[in-house]
């Protein structure tokens, strides 16, 4: 995967450099997959799978024009959080591009919900989470978490959640073709009664933390940054996209805004990953 800049106006575009060039922008109009994980497409065939983390990093980062290069159909997985795309991106380094940023503002609430589960978003002067899960395993039970992703909280407290699993449920998802290249190295895997990777969670409730990042990642497919305050209870990647849906098929629900706080929006120099999913 390679990261490179993009003029104003371009958003996050995904390119397939293996079909070609195809490119897909990464807008909730092009998500044509939310088993496990959010999948785009362009409609003719071409997908990016597993765009979530990635684009959490690029939310909390404030990057709004990237191209992003790939020469197969997933983003690497890294260590299964969006860490390691936050280090690389502020290696590189972020220009400035001085047009004016713009983001969409909640006017109202929106809500989805089903079978105990729900989303909302709401008005708000900035943008903040807050995420409830409910896992009937004792090392995860009920968690909640509450942050205002000012000031960079998306790096010091969500970059560094990872995705998480059962030792239970692999043999399931390995004979329907999922979790392939899953291990310990990318995921927090569970036993009935302990954490089996080496140094343990990175924070006590990593857990829904990392349900919060992946809900960043996926309201980033709005095409711009969100204004308003999110709350998901036991919420996962196709709920999240049902929001946005409902969200832009409510006219008087939001608004375009520029943010005149913000100087201008921003890029990514370069950037290479050499990984692979």
């Amino acid at each position: 995967m390679t990261l490179l800049p993009a003029e104003p106006d371009t958003g996050i575009v995904f390119r397939r450099t293996d079909l070609g060039g195809a490119e897909i922008r990464a807008t909730h109009e092009n998500v044509n997959g939310t088993l496990m994980c959010t999948s785009i497409g362009n409609g003719d065939g071409v997908k990016v799978a597993t765009v979530e983390h990635l684009m959490a990093a690029l939310s909390g980062l404030e990057i709004d024009n990237l191209i992003v290069e790939l020469d197969g159909d997933e983003v690497p997985i890294m260590d299964g959080s969006a860490a390691p795309f936050v280090f690389l991106v502020e290696c590189a380094g972020i220009a400035e591009q001085h047009v004016p940023r713009r983001a969409i503002r909640i006017l109202k609430t929106i809500e989805v919900a089903d079978e105990g589960r729900s989303v909302s978003l709401s008005p708000a002067d900035g943008f903040s989470i807050a995420f409830e899960i409910d896992f009937d395993h004792p090392l995860i039970g009920g968690q909640s978490c509450y942050f205002d992703l000012s000031d960079g909280a998306f790096k010091r407290e969500l970059s560094r959640a990872r995705t998480f699993g059962f030792l239970a449920e692999i043999d399931r998802l390995h004979e329907n073709g999922l979790a392939l290249g899953g291990s310990l190295d990318n995921a927090v895997v569970l036993s009935d009664d302990a954490v089996l990777n080496e140094g343990g969670l990175r924070y006590a409730d990593e857990f829904v933390r990392h349900k919060a990042l992946d809900c960043i990642g996926d309201l980033y497919l709005a095409g711009a940054p969100l204004i308003g305050h999110v709350h998901g209870v036991r919420s996962g990647h196709k709920m999240n996209h049902r929001l946005l849906e409902a969200l832009f098929a409510a006219d008087d629900a939001w608004c375009s805004v520029v943010l005149d706080d913000i100087t201008g929006s921003r890029r990514a120099r370069p950037a290479t990953i050499a990984a692979t999913a």
